[in-house]
């Protein structure tokens, strides 16, 4: 799994197996620590690296090594800029179905004039912050 986690590539074989394995730990005795099959802690090994393990599940069983489940969304860029990329769609979008239909009627306005517009719009949503940001126009 090459996926990043706040800077932390993701083990090969995944966190659990990492960590039992960084204790010391095999898996029946991990087992026995919460009460299941080995076969159960091998399934769910095998569940995390398919993603399908449910988060209680991992915080079972990190709590049962002794080690806590950290769970984040972090992106991948500073909030500010994400909203203000949208912004930006939101803005070239309004202004080019502005231009279309002005186009129609022989008022159109330059492309300077349309990027000025929607510089505009965009600083104009991003303060405002309104309710529809995120829908489609």
């Amino acid at each position: 799994m090459a996926d990043q986690m706040g800077g932390a590539t993701v083990p090969p074989e995944g966190w659990l197996p990492t960590m039992r394995k960084a204790i010391d730990m095999s898996g029946p005795q991990l087992a026995k620590r919460i009460g299941v099959t080995k076969a159960a802690i091998y399934q769910a090994e095998r569940k995390e690296l398919e993603g399908a393990i449910s988060l209680k599940q991992l915080q079972k069983l990190a709590a049962s090594m002794d080690s806590k489940l950290v769970y984040a969304i972090v992106p991948n860029k500073p909030v500010n800029a994400i909203i203000t990329h949208q912004a930006k769609l939101k803005a070239n979008a309004i202004v080019q179905q502005a231009s279309t239909h002005m186009g129609l009627e022989k008022q159109s306005l330059s492309k300077n004039q349309n990027q000025v517009e929607a510089d505009r719009i965009a600083a104009e949503l991003t303060k405002e912050m309104p309710i529809d940001l995120w829908d489609e126009i």
